[in-house]
């Protein structure tokens, strides 16, 4: 009787030590699936960190690194108001390719707000003989033109207006057309928005009184 009380007892032990042995392999095995799902989530969340970084880096470098420079602006008086007005820019060091086409101007006389775009016309400066506001392509209400002082590599043409470090042209803006002409003392604010970089700053106040048929502005 005490021999098979004994062998009963032993039974009970070898299966529950049985039972914990499997519970705890299935406890292991969920924590490695669960560690295998965390690490996969992980690895998945900082490759794409890291390609945002990237791209966020790449796009911060060529917003500060490159744009558009506003060297210089003349404006053509014309019976006491500025009626034309020509903007110089050039790109700055290590800008790439500025397509002008795709370029917008956004001008105000604190009264008024215009956006130009491109109308298509593109002067040589070969073709210049006397002042460049005798131009007849000067632009108009509702677009600016071109006209190329230094093109190098002859690529900012009519019908795609590139230009690229060490190439500089005059913005040419009709303000007879969109402004009634600019009066003395009168806030002029705008910029030059390209695809890619800093935009062109023009920020200027006319002269008290027009002395000159060419005013020097910016």
């Amino acid at each position: 009787m005490g021999f098979k009380l004994k062998v009963i007892i032993d039974c009970c032990r070898k299966n529950t030590y049985a039972t914990v042995g499997i519970g705890a392999m299935i406890v292991f095995i969920a924590m490695v699936l669960v560690a295998g799902i965390a690490a996969s989530i992980l690895v998945q969340t900082s490759s794409q960190l890291e390609m945002r970084a990237l791209s966020t880096g790449q796009e911060t470098i060529t917003e500060v690194s490159s744009g558009l420079k506003v060297s210089s602006i003349e404006g053509l008086n014309s019976s006491g108001v500025i009626t034309k007005m020509a903007v110089g820019v050039t790109g700055r060091a290590g800008t790439p390719d500025i397509d002008l086409s795709q370029a917008v101007i956004e001008i105000s006389d604190s009264s008024n707000k215009y956006v130009l775009s491109y109308g298509g016309a593109v002067c040589n400066s070969s073709s210049i003989d006397g002042s460049i506001f005798e131009i007849a392509n000067f632009g108009d209400a509702y677009d600016f033109d071109i006209i190329v002082l230094l093109d190098a590599d002859n690529s900012c043409l009519s019908s795609r207006p590139i230009i690229n470090y060490g190439d500089h042209v005059l913005i040419a803006i009709n303000t007879s057309s969109i402004f009634n002409g600019l009066a003395p003392r009168t806030d002029v604010n705008g910029l030059i928005v390209i695809e890619e970089g800093a935009p062109g700053i023009i920020g200027f106040t006319t002269p008290s009184s027009y002395a000159d048929t060419t005013m020097e502005l910016q």
